[in-house]
């Protein structure tokens, strides 16, 4: 059975640091497009960051540019994400995700984690 589990989650007070992990479990991913999305209370899911299955290519979205990192160990089966700089509006359930296209900003999503609570307080 495939899983995806997110780690790292967690309050932090505004200008602080995060670091998400999701480690995949059942099948190797490293082949594979991987990224995150996030959901706040209310709002629709949205993309926030991805990267090739090589890592050469990642994207992020306009509202975490530079402060956000996105990384990938494919011998561990896991996709990482360094937040820095959180502001409030980060607070959100972050996902991961997994594509078999090329990004998973644009070809669809195969596999998604079940999230972890991010709270980001003023």
């Amino acid at each position: 059975q495939v899983q995806l589990v997110e780690f790292g989650g967690g309050l932090v007070q505004a200008g602080g640091s995060l670091r998400l992990s999701c480690a995949a479990s059942g099948r190797t991913f490293s082949s594979y497009a991987k990224g995150w999305f996030r959901q706040a209370p209310g709002k629709e899911r949205e993309f926030v960051a991805a990267i090739s299955w090589s890592g050469g290519r990642i994207h992020y979205a306009d509202s975490v540019k530079g402060r956000f990192t996105i990384s990938r160990d494919n011998a561990k089966n896991t996709v990482y994400l360094q937040m820095n700089s959180l502001k409030p509006e980060d607070t959100a359930v972050y996902y991961c995700a997994v594509s078999m296209g090329w990004s998973v900003e644009t070809d669809g999503i195969n596999y998604w984690g079940r999230g972890t609570q991010v709270t980001v307080s003023s």
